[in-house]
């Protein structure tokens, strides 16, 4: 790769995310392609297998966030909040996650592979996602609890929302009343 020599004289030689000093090669943090040596992150072998999924997560392992959560190459940064949102089910990477400072872009950057891991989706009956704004229709008959009314099989809902702690649920309006209706009983 092209950057090999600035990654090594940047990382001081050792992996900029756990400091370890054997099996060492450049990792490109995605999105990007490693187009500018700021994509780019001198990592061990350890750290990189669990980052690109070819090893079991060692919530241990990781406990280097600790320090290189400050780092000052941004690549390191989306590294370690990537990772502290991947060990939430842990105690101590919440309290890491309070910490980390991320400008706009690098949060951006962060994030952006993050979204389709980590955000609630909504799927139909046949297993197509929904989307806020969608049209569907009901399968079944539903009955509307409060509103005293049936929701017809076959009836549109226009336009609806999706229920952002809950992938079961979305809401819409069925004869001017809003309610919420589970998706395995929709189609788009």
């Amino acid at each position: 790769m092209r950057f090999d020599k600035e990654l090594i004289a940047r990382s001081g030689e050792q992996c900029e995310v756990c400091s370890s000093t054997k099996n060492l090669s450049v990792y490109v943090v995605p999105p990007t392609i490693g187009e500018k040596l700021a994509d780019c992150v001198y990592t061990c072998k350890t750290c990189k297998d669990q980052l690109e999924g070819n090893e079991e997560l060692d919530a241990n392992h990781w406990r280097c966030l600790n320090d290189s959560m400050w780092s000052e190459v941004d690549g390191v940064k989306v590294i370690a909040y990537r990772m502290l949102n991947n060990l939430k089910d842990e105690v101590w990477p919440m309290d890491l996650l309070e910490m980390i400072y991320l400008d706009d872009d690098t949060m951006e950057w962060a994030k952006s592979t993050m979204d389709d891991e980590f955000t609630i989706k909504h799927f139909d009956c046949n297993g197509i996602q929904l989307l806020a704004g969608d049209t569907v229709v009901l399968i079944k008959d539903l009955e509307v609890k409060g509103a005293n009314f049936t929701a017809k099989r076959g009836t549109s809902v226009r336009n609806i929302r999706l229920v952002k702690d809950n992938s079961e649920h979305i809401e819409g309006k069925v004869n001017g009343q809003g309610i919420v209706i589970l998706t395995q009983f929709v189609k788009k």
